[in-house]
């Protein structure tokens, strides 16, 4: 950051050369936007009514429009089930 502004073309560069997973996935993320109908700026998120991570896919029957907060919500919800299965199963490895 120089001058109080941030440097875009250098943090993207960045990206795409430590980070490729990051810019496919917010690539990702711009398409079911788009596939949505939604616009720069929208507050509303799409909502993957199955999961990427869990085979689904961008295409429009895969896609709801939800409030920010729901989507967050949702994510929390699934990750901390995901954590207590993980925690599960390394309760029945010791036994």
């Amino acid at each position: 950051m120089s001058n109080g502004k941030r440097d875009y073309k250098r943090e993207l560069a960045w990206e795409h050369k430590k980070k490729p997973n990051r810019v496919k996935d917010r690539a990702a993320r711009n398409s079911a936007r788009r596939e949505a109908g939604l616009k720069v700026g929208d507050s509303r998120q799409a909502d993957h009514i199955k999961p990427l991570v869990k085979g689904g896919t961008n295409s429009k029957s895969n896609i709801r429009v939800v409030s920010a907060k729901t989507n967050l919500r949702k994510e929390a919800l699934r990750k901390k089930a995901e954590s207590a299965g993980s925690l599960m199963s390394m309760g029945t490895k010791r036994k």
